[in-house]
């Protein structure tokens, strides 16, 4: 499952948009601990709801994203690293206050998402510098002792890391890939982790939902972090939430939002973490499944169990839109449309695939 943490200043928003993006009836309670309240938000996809129409299965089993949100609105890069829910996370949400509302104070006085955006980033940035450097230390220990071509290549990664952090550069920022990103990930860095920043809107402004880049500053700044944005505003989306969905859909086509902004959220941070979905069928179930891009079939085949990746023998894969074009698998396979493919065939997005195995 992929995993992704809400980070932001106090009264940005950020639980609320929590509990509506994990359908949360009541804020978290940790008792004074510095701890982080988990919830799972289901991945929209037309593809699946189509699939399960023309299959009418007993089971509809869409993709998931699980996102964790601080308590009492503490959000904050020194509070995150105590936190395992945190420290595990695959991408780091940004709620940043965009909407003016004088019955809740703001922490700094006024409402100013550029300013909040780089207060986040700069914490991030500090937290992790004070990892490296604590470990450049213990490595200098370590390496007058026993000398080691391992601990001289993490120190020559981790020596790049304190350059960049010390610039005020996210690690994120560094391109890390392979083998570098391999050996960092021990240490489970926050600026390195890609960043989605939330922009939650005033009412006023939901306009801006479907081009956040109309906001002053905040979309350049966004781009030059080497991160991504989304516009919401967490106010129409709690009207949203209490509608049936045929007014819900009337609402937003009023608005003139194509989607709500809780699913436009969840897309997001999917499509961030560099993730895609194939799809299994039948009577029994329709199902999503997750996998990075550039996913040989054989591995593909592991996210459904580790018995069908050591026993794959053939991968049949027919396009969703073809299945969905021709209404059958056989219709599909009448047509040369259904292929056979080996172990090293690239999933492509929205493959519907039908693994072949030994037992």
């Amino acid at each position: 499952m992929l995993r992704a943490g809400l980070i932001g200043l106090p009264s940005s928003g950020k639980t609320t948009l929590f509990q509506l993006l994990t359908s949360a009836r009541e804020a978290p309670r940790t008792h004074g601990k510095v701890e982080a309240n988990v919830g799972v938000s289901r991945v929209p996809d037309e593809r699946l709801d189509r699939l399960t129409a023309l299959f009418q299965p007993q089971r509809r089993v869409p993709a998931t994203v699980e996102f964790a949100d601080m308590a009492a609105g503490r959000g904050d890069a020194k509070s995150l690293l105590d936190v395992v829910a945190y420290r595990n996370a695959d991408a780091l949400l940004h709620v940043v206050r965009a909407f003016r509302d004088p019955s809740v104070p703001h922490p700094q006085s006024t409402v100013d998402p550029l300013r909040d955006v780089r207060t986040i980033e700069d914490e991030l940035v500090l937290a992790d510098l004070g990892v490296v450097e604590r470990r450049l230390e213990r490595l200098e220990k370590d390496l007058k002792k026993t000398p080691s071509a391992e601990l001289k290549k993490e120190q020559e990664i981790l020596v790049r890391c304190r350059v960049s952090l010390e610039d005020g550069r996210a690690l994120r920022r560094l391109g890390l890939a392979g083998d570098e990103a391999h050996r960092l990930r021990g240490f489970q860095l926050l600026s390195a982790k890609p960043l989605l920043v939330v922009v939650n809107l005033d009412e006023s402004d939901v306009a801006l939902a479907d081009d956040i880049s109309k906001l002053p500053g905040v979309a350049d700044a966004v781009t030059t972090m080497g991160a991504a944005a989304v516009g919401v505003c967490a106010k129409i989306e709690l009207e949203i939430a209490q509608l049936e969905a045929a007014d819900a859909a009337a609402f937003l086509a009023d608005l003139g939002l194509k989607q709500s902004g809780l699913d436009r959220i969840i897309r997001a941070a999917y499509d961030l973490l560099g993730y895609m979905s194939f799809f299994t069928v039948g009577e029994d179930e329709c199902r999503a499944w997750s996998i990075p891009r550039n996913t040989p079939a054989q591995e593909a085949a592991g996210a459904i169990h580790s018995d069908i990746q050591r026993g794959f023998i053939r991968a049949e894969v027919v396009p969703c839109d073809r299945l969905l074009d021709r209404g059958s698998l056989a219709a599909c396979r009448d047509h040369g449309e259904l292929r056979l493919e080996g172990k090293e065939y690239i999933v492509a997005d929205g493959d519907v695939i039908n693994f072949r195995h030994a037992t």
